[in-house]
């Protein structure tokens, strides 16, 4: 029987070695040394070699979402922010749309979708003061039901670092999204190009450190070269410390800045890599001034307060 559980009164209590760092012998970049060069160097600008951390800048949320808010001008809301990020991770749309060909960043291209967030309704059985009656819901069961949405042809003519995939551990499609991981590694591996399991939470999948030590060993079992999943507030170090490839931590909803930044600090110092945030980015009432205060608590060694101070004393110069 596969272990899931944590352990057990009849097993021997799990070791995840959190003070021992895994080596990375000649490279800077956890679990990278022994990738060809090509690799090596997109992932160096994807990860800053001085630091081995990065600051992403999530907007590829349109492939499903439609004009989500604060990108539905991407022109207007996003290319202020390009400066101060290291990677942005995109869809190949605006990628062509938008964003200059002449930026120096690298490229997190989205390389999966194929579902809406227009759901179709599921009946359900509900009570209502002790009678029962049937219900709606929207079934967001569909939305893990993706494909590969783009050859590796394409991400080579759009000088992609990494290729983002969306693999819904525990959801419906599970096994047709860890085939589309699989497809991208063994395509992407011959070029030379990264790979980026990204954690999806459907409905039925908790948000706990057991899920996503599960979800990340997965992908990065099945060749992800990077992993992206959500922080949790309660041994979040033991799912960086058994996941043998660097992980990102996704941004999610909407947070006050403050807490966004304490999220962004902890996780750096529980073995993240850097933070791949969107709307607590986009959606801050200065998005500038935040998107600095993460560089300086990601890379500068801001503590969260001194962050806050930063985005703060932006805001007020009249940095948006």
């Amino acid at each position: 029987m596969a272990d899931i559980q944590t352990s057990a009164s009849d097993k021997k209590e799990k070791e995840y070695f959190l003070d021992t760092p895994q080596a990375a012998p000649g490279f800077f970049l956890k679990g990278a040394h022994q990738y060809d060069w090509g690799l090596k160097n997109r992932l160096s600008r994807v990860f800053n070699p001085k630091d081995g951390r990065t600051v992403m800048l999530a907007f590829d949320h349109g492939y499903f979402q439609g004009p989500t808010t604060g990108l539905e001008r991407v022109d207007q809301t996003i290319l202020p922010l390009e400066p101060y990020a290291d990677c942005l991770m995109l869809t190949r749309g605006i990628q062509r749309s938008v964003i200059p060909a002449s930026t120096t960043k690298a490229i997190a291209l989205r390389a999966s979708g194929g579902t809406s967030m227009i759901s179709p309704m599921e009946e359900w059985e509900g009570d209502v003061e002790g009678k029962k009656i049937k219900l709606q819901r929207p079934n967001f069961e569909p939305l893990s039901n993706e494909s590969t949405a783009l050859t590796i042809e394409e991400a080579i003519r759009l000088n992609a670092s990494v290729l983002a995939v969306q693999v819904f551990i525990g959801g419906a499609y599970e096994r047709q999204t860890l085939k589309n991981l699989t497809d991208l590694v063994d395509a992407a591996s011959r070029y030379g190009i990264g790979v980026m399991g990204v954690t999806a939470v459907g409905r039925a999948m908790a948000r706990t450190a057991q899920y996503f030590r599960l979800a990340t060993r997965i992908m990065a079992e099945l060749g992800a070269n990077v992993v992206k999943c959500y922080y949790t507030d309660e041994d979040f170090d033991t799912i960086t410390s058994c996941c043998p490839v660097p992980i990102v931590i996704a941004g999610g909803k909407k947070l006050p800045e403050l807490d966004a930044l304490k999220m962004c600090y902890n996780a750096i110092q529980q073995g993240a890599s850097g933070v791949d945030m969107g709307r607590n980015i986009f959606q801050s009432d200065a998005p500038v001034a935040m998107m600095q205060a993460v560089q300086g608590v990601v890379h500068g060694g801001l503590s969260p307060a001194q962050g806050y101070e930063l985005y703060s004393e932006l805001k007020g110069q009249g940095v948006k």
